[in-house]
């Protein structure tokens, strides 16, 4: 614990400590190893630490909560408050299931009848972990929220706040946080970015921390079996009809069962066979189409995006060009583009190189080549 303590504290200046120690942090607490270690490392740097877990399951049975485990769970607040008890912390549970409900699932549901594919991370991100958590623990006095992910909040030269990326590239969760505005991230401490994930079941395990060998969670937390179409039937009652497969010639290929049950770039679980590979291309919500192609088909050189939140820089102007790299998607590994300001404050993005299903719905988030979020938006098409 000791060797633990002083690296938590290593670079930290006496004059900055005697600061921290005037500062209050709400950690957001999962109930895994990341969200503690975090509020560990900001209890050793000298901040003013309170645990607080965020109630957002829907069900108020408690073996149904038990089930879903994860960030959902009921096991959730229970390894929490062993976590706050071991750091000697208050520790609290706030229920945000209202706006769960609202800004996530509601979104969720809604996207998919559209025919695009969201990304419930993004949302939960920017409207529940964040703005509604931030608004409760201002008004507890706080200056801080922090939280486990992987990225690291930046002040840049500009007086603008900005993520980078974390140390680690394979648990990188910036994509994930774009969204955030300028007053969420001047109050957003994210000590978990400058580690790999090793160092941080080490740093758990040598404080003794319960959770230290706890597995990552891995599914959406509201659908813990992955069956989306069946959970938007049931939260709906309207199961989603069938339709037409077609080609992109418009010719009809078959019928699919819905167009909740597919996403571009799928190939797998068509439920139709044909002599060479077929890959969704697009889906229309409007015909209750869905547009198989080949796998030169579903690659694509360009992109319009909505919704853009500006990071690093401001808004540029419209007709402003620039190069950055992007990622269309939380597993893409990142790919050269050229960004056009377009009226609306919409972008198009352009790729040299065609990248793989271009999906409306997912977010396109771009970077600098020094890994700084510029911003992003949502795909349009």
């Amino acid at each position: 614990r000791e060797m633990t303590s002083r690296r938590a504290t290593a670079g930290v200046s006496e004059t900055e400590r005697k600061y921290r120690m005037g500062k209050k942090v709400v950690v957001g607490m999962s109930g895994g190893v990341d969200s503690s270690v975090a509020a560990y490392l900001l209890k050793e740097q000298g901040y003013e630490v309170i645990g607080v877990t965020m109630q957002i399951w829907q069900s108020e049975t408690k073996c149904e909560v038990e089930k879903k485990g994860g960030c959902c769970g009921i096991s959730a607040v229970e390894d929490a408050r062993r976590v706050a008890e071991v750091l000697d912390i208050p520790y609290y549970v706030m229920n945000f299931r209202a706006e769960f409900k609202r800004d996530v699932i509601d979104y969720f549901v809604r996207e998919y009848r559209l025919g695009r594919t969201p990304n419930p991370c993004i949302a939960c991100n920017r409207f529940v972990k964040w703005e509604a958590l931030l608004q409760r623990s201002l008004l507890l006095g706080a200056d801080y929220i922090a939280t486990g992910h992987y990225a690291q909040v930046l002040c840049l030269e500009n007086g603008r706040y900005a993520l980078g990326l974390s140390k680690t590239a394979a648990k990188d969760q910036t994509y994930a946080l774009y969204n955030l505005t300028q007053r969420q991230l001047s109050h957003t401490l994210m000590p978990i970015g400058a580690y790999e994930k090793p160092e941080v079941r080490a740093i758990a395990a040598a404080a003794g921390l319960p959770v230290a060998a706890k597995p990552d969670s891995q599914e959406i937390c509201f659908v813990p079996d992955g069956d989306y179409a069946r959970f938007i039937d049931e939260s709906t009652g309207e199961p989603s009809a069938p339709g037409n497969f077609v080609d992109t010639a418009g010719q009809v290929l078959g019928q699919h069962r819905g167009i909740t049950h597919y996403t571009v770039g799928q190939r797998k679980g068509l439920g139709i066979a044909f002599g060479e590979p077929r890959y969704v291309t697009a889906l229309r919500p409007e015909t209750n189409e869905v547009v198989l192609g080949t796998g030169e088909e579903v690659f694509s050189s360009k992109l319009l995006a909505d919704d853009v939140n500006w990071m690093a820089v401001s808004q540029p102007e419209v007709g402003t060009k620039f190069r950055c790299r992007a990622k269309i998607r939380y597993n893409h590994g990142g790919a050269d583009c050229e960004v056009l300001m377009l009226p609306d404050g919409k972008i198009q993005v352009m790729f040299p190189t065609p990248q793989r299903a271009v999906t409306p719905g997912q977010a396109v988030v771009l970077y600098t080549e020094a890994g700084i979020v510029l911003g992003g938006g949502t795909i349009e098409r």
